[in-house]
């Protein structure tokens, strides 16, 4: 599946429980509720932030990018693409992830909700 022009895109019923996940929000989107596990660097701070995922990232695994909607983190994820990443964007974002029912986490790890 893809979204807009060529984005690598899957569905939030294509990814099993544990898979890497990148969370591209800002920090208040990320408070109020985020899947738990995933790694948090708002797209607003990414390229300065970069080494962190390269840190992070399962060496031979793919980097499935999430935002609210889909929007920002299919940006992201055409950037990482282009750094040679395998990397793809989770469409309908954090909306489709809480609407399938997946846990939403606040900050203190407490029932959140998307925002």
């Amino acid at each position: 599946m893809a979204f807009g022009s060529g984005v690598p895109t899957v569905g939030v019923d294509e990814l099993s429980d544990g898979e890497f996940l990148l969370d591209v929000r800002e920090d208040d989107e990320w408070q109020a509720g985020h899947a738990e596990g995933a790694l948090h660097i708002p797209m607003s701070e990414f390229v300065s932030r970069y080494g962190e995922l390269t840190e992070a990232a399962p060496q031979d695994g793919r980097v499935n990018v999430i935002c609210r909607s889909g929007g920002r983190s299919a940006q992201v994820t055409m950037y990482l693409v282009q750094q040679g990443i395998d990397a793809v964007n989770v469409a309908g974002g954090m909306e489709s992830w809480a609407a399938a029912g997946r846990p939403v986490v606040d900050d203190k790890g407490q029932p959140g909700s998307v925002v």
